[in-house]
Parts: C-alpha cells; sequence; structure tokens
C-alpha cells in the first residue's frame, strides 16, 4: 500500500514500560481514549515566575497536546482551543497574543494554494527558551537547599541565634 502524501506519520508509542506506568497512574481507560501529552513540571513550577494566568497555561498545555514531533510545530484551529478551553474563538485569539507579547509563543500564518487562509501554526522556541534560562535558577535554588539541608545534618550543627542586644 502506497504511503498517502498529504498523511502525516503519527510518532511511535511510548515505550512498554512508560505506557504501563501511565496505566498504574491514570488507568487504562484513560490513557486508552486519547493518549497522553509530555510537558515539563518546570512550566508548572514556573507559571508564576512566567506571568502565564491559568488561561495562558491551559492554551499552551492544549498547545503541547497537538505538538507531536519537535520538527512540526502544532496548528490546531482557534475554534479548536475555544471549544476545549471554554472560551470564544476571538477569547482565544487575544490570549495568543498576550502570550505573544510576552515572548513564549509566536503565530505564524498558514495558507493554501487550494484552501486559502488555514489555521495558525504556534511557534513555542520562546517559551522552550525561557524555560531553558529559568531552569538554571531553578537548579541552584534546589542545590542550595540541599546544601543547607546536608549541613543541618552534619554531626556538630547547631543553629545560631541572634545576639541578643537588649539585655
Amino acid at each position: 500500500m502506497a504511503v498517502k502524501k498529504n498523511v502525516i506519520a503519527m510518532p511511535a508509542r511510548p515505550s512498554a514500560a512508560a505506557a504501563k506506568m501511565s496505566e498504574r497512574k491514570w488507568g487504562r481507560e484513560a490513557m486508552d481514549v486519547r493518549g497522553f501529552c509530555l510537558f515539563p513540571s518546570l512550566l508548572l513550577h514556573a507559571q508564576a515566575r512566567l506571568r502565564m494566568t491559568p488561561t495562558h497555561l491551559a492554551l499552551v498545555l492544549h498547545l503541547a497536546d497537538h505538538w507531536w514531533d519537535a520538527t512540526r510545530k502544532p496548528w490546531p484551529s482557534k475554534a479548536k482551543l475555544a471549544k476545549r478551553v471554554g472560551l470564544s474563538p476571538r477569547q482565544v485569539q487575544r490570549q495568543m497574543a498576550e502570550l505573544e507579547s510576552m515572548g513564549l509563543v509566536k503565530r505564524n500564518p498558514r495558507a493554501s494554494a487550494l484552501r486559502g487562509k488555514l489555521s495558525n501554526e504556534y511557534d513555542l522556541s520562546g517559551l522552550v527558551a525561557r524555560l531553558k534560562e529559568l531552569a538554571i535558577e531553578f537548579k541552584a535554588a534546589d542545590e542550595e537547599v540541599k546544601r543547607k539541608q546536608h549541613a543541618v545534618a552534619r554531626p556538630g550543627f547547631r543553629q545560631r541565634l541572634p545576639a541578643d542586644d537588649e539585655e
């Protein structure tokens, strides 16, 4: 059977071990219906630092759900995103404009000679770059916490209390 040029090959399913781990957490039924989406936990931990509202985060997560291959940017329609997050297409457009002004998402118009204007392609490289920057800070903070915990656990450590100047 010949492969059609207009068909996008789906990525391979995750390893059996990863699939089984996810099934144990979420249940086979939930995993079988729509699969799962990978994204870094740092995105959740850095949401406030990125100044992302809950709506921004929801939209980025839905974009990530459409981003199956690192070499192909996601292109869900505004209508599809709107339906998924319970907004109007115009509200999605405004939220995407905010994400774009924050430098996290870039909207690239797509068009076809036959069908005219298509849904935007969404470039998340700005978000990826910001997460890489923040990863350095988060890692340094984690290492500092570990260093302090290690120091407290050593024999002979004693908490130094502030000098009592009032006596």
